[in-house]
């Protein structure tokens, strides 16, 4: 059974991580399994609406959606997050997104962002070449965060990524001074990126385990011209989520 579930997961994954649809003998000879196997878990994930079958192959299911505002209820990101998130996107055209620290992990958590964009919702396993991740990075006691860095490795991303801990920590200084996190083309080629952290509510998604910030991705030719207006509406909107 425990295998079943692994191949299962597997063959979701290897579906959202597709461009469109695939077929099954193409997820068989991804995933080195068995065309039959395939096709059964393919039959139960399709019946419980976490895949659907289309004459080109499968893709994600309606019940995938319904599982992300789920996630996101548990974790507290409530309406008025999204709607700030498309207020920023409408007014300045930046791929924005909504991210925390909880209980050790790293994430995305709500985003609004055109199609081709190079960052997604989900975990983030590149915190210390992020914008949003350097934000919450900062905002940790320095025992915890060498913890996260130590356990999640600081892997470059692009030639430009800091990797030394010494250079990330002097970093993390300055985004403390200034209140604000910026990144360019760390993350991915091409983009740079600016995060402000959400101030802390004593109760609430605020505490001292759960962090989050507002982040918002440019082309990096759009970054100079457009970093202080930006900036400055992040900080605008995150002050009224404080």
């Amino acid at each position: 059974m425990p295998q079943s579930v692994d191949r299962a997961l597997d063959l979701l994954d290897a579906v959202a991580a597709a461009d469109g649809p695939v077929t099954a003998k193409a997820l068989a000879r991804q995933l080195d399994c068995g065309l039959s196997t395939v096709y059964d878990l393919l039959g139960s994930l399709t019946e419980r609406g976490h895949l659907a079958r289309t004459a080109a192959g499968y893709t994600l299911g309606y019940r995938v959606p319904a599982l992300h505002q789920a996630f996101q209820r548990q974790l507290r990101v409530d309406e008025r997050v999204h709607e700030v998130l498309l207020r920023l996107r409408r007014s300045s055209g930046a791929d924005v997104f909504f991210s925390t620290y909880r209980d050790g992990e790293i994430a995305v958590l709500d985003g609004a962002a055109g199609p081709e964009s190079a960052f997604s919702v989900g975990q983030d396993t590149a915190a210390h070449a992020t914008a949003h991740g350097r934000a919450l990075l900062a905002a940790l006691p320095a025992a915890t965060r060498r913890q996260y860095l130590a356990a999640g490795g600081m892997r470059a991303r692009t030639a430009r990524t800091i990797t030394a801990p010494e250079r990330l920590e002097r970093e993390l200084r300055r985004v403390r001074r200034d209140g604000i996190a910026v990144e360019r083309e760390e993350a991915a080629s091409g983009m740079a990126c600016v995060a402000v952290p959400v101030p802390l509510r004593p109760g609430g998604p605020g505490t001292p385990t759960t962090l989050t910030a507002v982040s918002a991705a440019l082309p990096v030719e759009d970054f100079a011209r457009l970093r202080a207006p930006l900036t400055e509406a992040l900080r605008r909107e995150v002050a009224a989520l404080g």
